[in-house]
């Protein structure tokens, strides 16, 4: 899908979760004009792959530990099949080096590529309008709940505070 109607370019988004707290994320518009949506997504997963390979590192560092493999969830199965399969470059060869380093990751076994219908996709609340049922679905997935944060209007009954400060 194409994101912006004058450069062509998509907007590349991701979610990295520990345990089902979100740590990083980020939405940014790719460099260069994808010419496949399989070439798109596998963008989008070289971005991710730079990322979480970086955190699994700190993370590693702090002491943490069985943090692989990671998983990494993707819509889109032709990009999987780039990532898992290290023979498949006669079709590939219009994607940059530096997006292989996603299949080096999964040979080296710190990623596992997984299926994830778009539908489930948590970044999309971050690169796509979405309908509200969506947004919000996402959002709840993300551990967003909308009680959860106090209004920034106050409490609509001040009187209580009147009689406090009158004391």
């Amino acid at each position: 899908m194409v994101a912006c109607p004058n450069t062509r370019r998509s907007v590349t988004g991701y979610v990295m979760l520990l345990g089902k707290s979100p740590v990083s994320w980020k939405s940014k518009k790719q460099p260069t004009v994808s010419k496949s949506s399989n070439e798109l997504e596998y963008r989008a997963m070289a971005a991710t792959t730079s990322e979480t390979t970086w955190l699994v590192r700190l993370l590693t560092e702090l002491g943490m530990k069985n943090l692989k493999p990671v998983a990494l969830h993707c819509d889109n199965q032709s990009a999987i099949h780039i990532g898992k399969n290290p023979v498949f470059r006669e079709r590939t060869k219009h994607i940059e080096i530096d997006c292989h380093f996603t299949r080096d990751k999964v040979l080296e076994g710190l990623f596992v590529l997984n299926y994830t219908p778009t539908a489930e996709q948590l970044a999309d609340i971050m690169t796509k309008a979405l309908s509200s049922f969506q947004h919000n679905k996402l959002k709840f997935k993300l551990g967003m709940y909308p009680d959860t944060f106090p209004s920034l209007m106050g409490d609509i009954d001040d009187s209580s505070d009147d009689e406090s400060a009158e004391d």
